[in-house]
């Protein structure tokens, strides 16, 4: 028999990937279930993002292999979007690295600066990628606590009490996933600080940044982040082309060579006409921002009603597409809890634990639903 790589031991499937046959099997049984897990948007890119891609399909080399570094065009439109939306000066040429999806992203990082039994800070709760990758790669999680008490920010105090002398890269992601929490620019003054002061690469995972966000931030805004830091980011959210998986690494030459070199032997070059249509994409104007959070503020409002009916509590100046909810006092597990409304009401909520320890006893719900299912729901209750 031949025998899987010993790595794969470290990881477990992703819990979406086996919880949704679990949902898809309700519906096959013919239960009408409300799917709130997961955060893939169900609205569309904008047209003219759609005419571009339809109209560049005839184009010459529009259908051969593509540059492993993006077309310069995309490359150029990504630099002009950082320094339109958060002041951030890039070079187009050197310092940014298109990905299909930043997920890839998250991959090549880790291959490309990770050894084996280096240590990963990760943020608890998290993303849940960040420590199945760690662990894919053979460096080593180590967890820190992100809380409602802290306002979802690291503690650098307990940090810099341990032990960091094996610590090679942390994770962060603001606007956070799971919690919708956002951070000063006096935080990420902080946080590059102590990268610097301990040698440690930070990477800022990005993707929520534009929505129901007033003021986005981005770690690359603090002056000389670009020697320690890189940051990702996505159209996946901004401008619904989850399906599309167009994302990019920004920072400093030498680090995007470092990624890139991983690139190269993995992939070769997204397709032309989903390039083009992202610089359509990259381009839009105010409007399309302002409609996109009128859909989503419409909806949270909803959905804050929803969770009003479970008794959950909640903050209301949360950014993102999801709203994070604390169970109320003396209820069962978040797993429990999910399963309960799962069966009993025909709606699937994702539960906090699934992003680490500190999620237990918190719930999370995606905006990415219709108005008209979120009010069924309500009315399930």
């Amino acid at each position: 028999m031949i025998q899987t790589a010993e790595r794969l031991k470290t990881v477990e499937e992703y819990y979406f990937s086996k919880k949704l046959r679990e949902v898809r099997q309700l519906v096959a049984e013919g239960r009408p279930i409300i799917n709130m897990g997961i955060g893939s948007p169900d609205l569309d890119p904008s047209p003219e993002v759609v005419n571009t891609l339809q109209n560049v399909l005839g184009e010459f080399g529009a259908h051969q292999y593509q540059s492993y570094q993006g077309l310069p065009e995309l490359r150029n439109a990504m630099a002009d979007f950082y320094q339109s939306k958060f002041g951030v000066s890039l070079d187009g040429l050197n310092e940014i690295l298109p990905l299909m999806g930043s997920k890839e992203g998250i991959m090549h990082i880790s291959l490309a600066f990770l050894n084996t039994g280096d240590k990963v800070l990760i943020p608890d709760p998290g993303y849940p990628t960040y420590t199945s990758v760690t662990k894919l790669v053979g460096a080593v999680p180590v967890k820190y606590d992100l809380t409602e008490a802290n306002e979802w920010l690291p503690d650098l105090k307990a940090l810099e009490s341990q032990d960091l002398s094996k610590v090679k890269l942390m994770w962060i992601s603001y606007p956070n996933m799971p919690t919708g929490a956002t951070i000063t620019h006096e935080k990420m003054l902080e946080l590059v600080s102590f990268a610097k002061e301990n040698q440690i690469l930070l990477v800022n995972d990005n993707p929520y940044s534009f929505v129901l966000n007033e003021h986005p931030t981005s770690i690359l805004q603090v002056e000389g982040a670009k020697e320690v830091a890189l940051e990702l980011n996505s159209l996946s959210k901004t401008f619904n082309m989850a399906g599309w998986r167009v994302g990019m690494v920004m920072g400093s030459e030498r680090h995007i060579n470092a990624v890139l070199k991983i690139k190269s032997n993995m992939d070769s070059g997204m397709f032309y006409g989903i390039q083009q249509g992202a610089v359509t994409a990259l381009q839009s104007g105010d409007e399309w921002f302002k409609k996109l959070d009128a859909v989503y503020a419409s909806r949270r409002q909803l959905m804050f009603d929803l969770v009003d009916k479970l008794n959950c509590t909640y903050d209301k100046n949360a950014a993102g597409m999801f709203v994070w909810a604390k169970l109320p006092e003396g209820s069962k597990s978040s797993e429990e809890f999910i399963d309960e409304v799962l069966y009993d009401n025909g709606v699937f909520i994702a539960p906090g634990t699934i992003f680490g320890s500190n999620g237990e006893g918190y719930i999370r719900f995606s905006l990415c639903v219709k108005e008209d299912k979120i009010k069924e729901a309500i009315d399930r209750f």
